[in-house]
């Protein structure tokens, strides 16, 4: 079983920056790609950025040019910069990967439990 801890949530004034941290923990399990998704009140999960093993990027044209998705072994950052009021959600931490405990790997999705980013104006 995959643990997804997430932290660095907060409240932050238009223009400021934060920076979102995920730690996965477990055994048996290898890591496909690692990102974030938000969820604003009334709206559907979006994703936000996305890094895979080989380092390879995906944003949200949202955040394009302000966040940047970064990667260190089993933990996955992101840095929000230029925040806007429209940023505001919860902040959920993604894993894709496989289950390589047993005798045959199966894919695998774990999610974080969110941690709230709220930007006033």
């Amino acid at each position: 079983q995959v643990q997804l801890v997430e932290s660095g949530g907060g409240l932050v004034q238009s223009g400021r920056s934060l920076r979102l941290s995920c730690a996965a923990s477990g055994r048996g399990f290898s890591i496909n790609a690692m990102g974030w998704y938000r969820q604003a009140p009334g709206k559907q999960r979006e994703l936000v950025a996305t890094i895979t093993s080989g380092g390879r990027t995906n944003y949200a044209d949202s955040v394009k040019g302000r966040f940047t998705v970064s990667r260190d072994k089993n933990t996955v950052y992101l840095q929000m910069n230029s925040l806007k009021v429209e940023d505001t959600a919860v902040y959920y931490c993604n894993l894709d990967g496989q289950d390589i405990s047993g005798a045959v790997y199966r894919s695998v999705s774990y999610w974080g439990q969110g941690t709230q980013v709220t930007v006033s104006s």
